[in-house]
């Protein structure tokens, strides 16, 4: 089957945070949203499908989840990454987030350190200091156009550290992580008693030709002092559907995790939450790969549009996901001009650099492209007007 990804959808008066949070975030509802991160392509169909089905019948009561959804996840991560898991060490959470808050609440105490390494996905570093849990941040290191993990500086702050919340694939920079990186990783925290909380949620969004390993199977150490979190929200379109899952292999941390959710009455789920799921794993194949690859043209184009148009504009190309991190360090700008071409001038809604890291991402902004090729076409037109505009006038 052939998907459309051109059409254009109408998401006003759907209660979209695309739309409605610029009103909060920007205080103006005139820009061109190209920020949080949900696509604007239509979820997949057979997904929808399975939500209308259900809908049919007439009591939307207490949902079980069935071995059906068990099996979907088990499948898709075999055949994706070749990870074998058992349904027992399967743990719903209703959402990627709330899920590394219980682990956070479970295997840590207010005070305890807990590290990350910005620029990274702004939340973590709030529901740590949230928890009232000590903020230990190891950036990354930024070379040759790519980021990478600074482990010897991940050595030298680990200690006192009692968990480490790991972004792979990494967001906002879209970094698989080398192998050799991640088993750095693991060791450092397995011999020092720091438990790894992967956020996974972008796994399967990796870009082709190259392949995402989640950290678990990278080595035994991995397996046994971690757990993963996982999700088809992201690569189908369905976040609204509130549906993520914790894979732990370590039979004392999965305990420990199932006895908080248990104590937090958030596992029950919710009536679409488990079809959904099982859908989008059952039949997602064909769709993602057709997602993917226009998501890769869409990156092309922006690549090409701003090296031609605007040079000092550096694109830096994900491995993984349809979030491309812009480095607009050689405009030789504050960042407050930055957002100001971007925003006022362009009228583009964009997540600013510096939630993901006040420093590290400084002069950087955070571009979704995962939409039709018009509205890309259209965005950078109006940013390629704002920088003549800007760059003219000054």
């Amino acid at each position: 089957m052939q998907y459309n990804f051109d059409q254009e959808i109408d998401r006003s008066a759907t209660d979209a945070e695309k739309i409605e949070g610029m009103k909060c975030n920007w205080g103006r509802t005139d820009l061109l949203p190209l920020w949080i991160a949900d696509m604007d392509f239509p979820t997949p169909h057979f997904v929808r499908e399975a939500i209308i089905s259900r809908m049919e019948h007439p009591i939307l009561g207490y949902t079980a989840k069935m071995g059906c959804y068990y099996n979907s996840i088990i499948n898709w991560v075999k055949g994706r990454y070749g990870m074998v898991v058992e349904h027992n060490q399967i743990e719903f959470v209703p959402g990627v987030m709330p899920g590394i808050g219980v682990a956070l609440t479970t295997f840590t105490e207010p005070g305890d350190k807990v590290m990350i390494m910005p620029p990274v996905y702004y939340p973590f570093s709030r529901i740590i200091r949230f928890n009232k849990r000590q903020l230990v941040e190891c950036p990354l290191k930024f070379e040759n156009g790519k980021y990478r993990m600074d482990i010897d500086k991940f050595q030298r702050l680990k200690d006192g550290v009692k968990a480490f919340i790991l972004c792979n694939p990494h967001n906002p920079g879209g970094v698989i992580w080398t192998k050799e990186e991640l088993t750095a990783i693991a060791d450092i925290c397995a011999e020092n008693n720091i438990i790894v909380f992967s956020d996974e949620i972008h796994a399967d969004l990796a870009l082709p030709p190259h392949k995402h390993t989640p950290f678990a199977m990278i080595s035994e150490k991995a397996r046994q002092n971690s757990i993963t979190f996982m999700s088809p929200s992201k690569a189908f379109n369905m976040p609204g559907i509130s549906a993520s899952h914790a894979i732990i292999f370590n039979p004392t941390l999965l305990q420990k995790f199932k006895e908080k959710v248990e104590a937090m009455f958030i596992g029950a789920g919710h009536v679409f939450a488990f079809r959904a799921v099982e859908a989008a794993y059952t039949h997602g194949t064909e769709w993602l790969d057709q997602c993917l690859d226009y998501v890769n043209k869409n990156i092309d184009y922006v690549d090409s549009f701003l090296q031609n148009n605007i040079p000092e504009i550096k694109v830096i190309r994900p491995m993984a996901s349809y979030l491309i991190w812009l480095n607009c360090k050689d405009l030789g700008w504050s960042h407050e001009k930055v957002e100001e071409l971007f925003v006022d001038k362009a009228h583009l809604a964009l997540n600013s650099g510096v939630m993901f890291g006040e420093k590290d991402g400084c002069c950087c902004m955070r571009l979704n492209v995962g939409t039709p090729r018009s509205v890309l076409v259209k965005a950078m037109q109006q940013l390629k007007n704002a920088y003549d505009e800007m760059t003219e006038n000054k």
